[in-house]
């Protein structure tokens, strides 16, 4: 260890005052046994919380008598191998780099990583040393924090409270951006005409969440066939309990906005959420004539964006499984015209 005070780790995360608030929740409710005595569970909380927040505060957040370096991308990081051995990943990072003048320098690749910023991977290593850290975990920020918590591993609280914080998040205004997250981490996906293509770089985006990818898809087709309905009051079924779309007046949404923002939004959805959609039993769409009508018109805006350069189509299919909704949505990727070599019309 270097045996001195080092500089600050890293930038204090926005939207906090000192970045953190202070760690002494215990871990159990009564005291431990000592001499065949109980002792009274204030003095081993208070211990205990004093022990994390000093290694929290003159730890993590001072870096005080580090003896590992960790750089990751343009920030260098003062810590200890002790605390960082927590993490399957760091551990055998540290494991097999060679240590020079009683220090290790490791390095963390986060290249091919783009949903693990800056601040979220901050937030992990600071869980590491203190559950302080949930307190700057926040809907904007919590998808990069679960993606850290997975890469580092053994993080199982972190991920499932930064993954319950996504769940909660997602809303008709954060939509659009958990849509452009859901195409980026789609599964490859085909016409039934050709071999599907694997893209790599979605691959790799889609493997450092592990469980909780297929998770947030879920959660991100259940806001879009259940909830939503609901929330912008289409048909007309609202409950006075069920929260509807306000106009400026205070008024709530009637039927036909209703209908016109569920148009919008899956104008903009990726075909295979679009399909899943408009097909499944869930979507309470009404009448099947009704649904027909809706992924129409839906088609139709989504030839003007999201659909370019491909042929969707919605046909009545009668009979078959009881659970089919009548209704299938097909593509078919439009192939480019061929000129002969030569031909100058």
């Amino acid at each position: 260890m270097n045996g001195h005070a080092g500089p600050s780790n890293g930038a204090t995360p926005s939207g906090s005052d000192d970045g953190y608030a202070s760690q002494s929740d215990p871990s159990t409710s009564t005291g431990p046994q000592i001499n065949g005595y109980a002792q009274p569970p204030s003095i081993y909380e208070a211990h205990n919380g004093d022990i994390i927040n000093h290694l929290f505060h003159a730890g993590f957040q001072t870096g005080n008598y580090s003896d590992t370096l960790l750089h990751v991308r343009a920030t260098v990081y003062r810590l200890h191998a002790l605390i960082l051995s927590r993490s399957p990943y760091l551990a055998h990072l540290m494991s097999t780099t060679p240590q020079t003048s009683n220090q290790c320098n490791i390095y963390v690749n986060l290249d091919h990583e783009p949903e693990v910023t800056d601040e979220g991977f901050h937030l992990a290593l600071a869980y590491l040393y203190s559950s302080a850290a949930l307190a700057n975990v926040r809907p904007e920020n919590a998808r990069s924090v679960l993606a850290a918590a997975c890469f580092l591993g053994r993080m199982d609280d972190l991920c499932d409270y930064a993954y319950e914080m996504c769940r909660m998040s997602i809303t008709l205004d954060s939509l659009p951006s958990w849509l452009e997250f859901l195409d980026s981490v789609a599964p490859p996906s085909s016409d039934g005409s050709s071999t599907p293509v694997v893209d790599q770089h979605k691959h790799m985006r889609m493997a450092v969440f592990g469980p909780y990818a297929q998770r947030l898809r879920d959660d991100i087709f259940n806001f879009l066939v259940v909830r939503l309905p609901t929330l912008v009051n289409f048909g007309g079924q609202a409950t006075p309990a069920t929260p509807t779309t306000p106009h400026p007046d205070g008024s709530s949404a009637p039927a036909d906005t209703g209908r016109e923002t569920l148009l919008q939004v899956h104008a903009r959805v990726p075909f295979e959420l679009f399909k899943a959609a408009v097909e499944s039993p869930s979507f309470n769409l009404g009448s099947t004539h009704a649904r027909f009508k809706f992924a129409k018109d839906a088609i139709e805006l989504r030839k003007q964006g999201i659909a370019r350069g491909a042929e969707e189509t919605v046909v009545l299919a009668f009979g078959g499984s009881t659970q089919s909704t009548g209704v299938l949505v097909t593509r078919k990727m439009r192939r480019r015209q061929l000129y002969k070599i030569g031909d100058t019309t």
